[in-house]
Order: C-alpha cells, then sequence, then structure tokens
C-alpha cells in the first residue's frame, strides 16, 4: 500500500467516523478520533453483519483493500452510543 492511499484510506475513515459520531450526537476529539471511531467502525460493523449473515454493502476499494462504508457507519455510531452511555455522568 503507497503513502497516497493510506492517506486515502485515513481520509475515508474519518468521514465515517465523523458521520457517526454526527449519527450518535457525540461531538468530542478532533480529526484523529474521528479516525479511529471510523476503523473501529468498520470492524465492529463488519463483525455485526457477519454476525446476522449481511453481506458488505457500499464497499470504497483503497489500494486493493476494502473498505466498507455503510458498516463503518453503523459501526461508528453504536460505538460512539455505548461510549457516550458509559462516559455520561450521573446525578
Amino acid at each position: 500500500m503507497s503513502i497516497g492511499s493510506f492517506l486515502l484510506l485515513l481520509l475515508v475513515a474519518g468521514i465515517c467516523g465523523s458521520i457517526g459520531q454526527a449519527i450518535a450526537g457525540y461531538h468530542r476529539g478532533g480529526c484523529l478520533v474521528s479516525i479511529a471511531i471510523g476503523f473501529i467502525g468498520a470492524l465492529l460493523g463488519m463483525w455485526l453483519a457477519g454476525a446476522l449473515g449481511l453481506g458488505e454493502m457500499l464497499a470504497v476499494r483503497v489500494g486493493g483493500e476494502s473498505f466498507p462504508i455503510v458498516w463503518s457507519i453503523i459501526g461508528a455510531a453504536l460505538f460512539v452510543a455505548v461510549l457516550n452511555m458509559l462516559a455520561r455522568r450521573r446525578w
């Protein structure tokens, strides 16, 4: 994988993470947090899709690797929602 492909993959993961944060209503952190959430969302989303027997939807091929856009956004939203519930202060 070349440097350009890697940077493009980071950009796609950041956009997916940002969309997942917007869906869950969690806006803490910056660009690096969005990228990390995008990658974690892709892992969580693909695991969830495999457990439910669903296929890969709207995958982008970057540098020979497939990045699942829809499952990344869904996984990121679920991951951020769980983090938000755990981090919420109790009064």
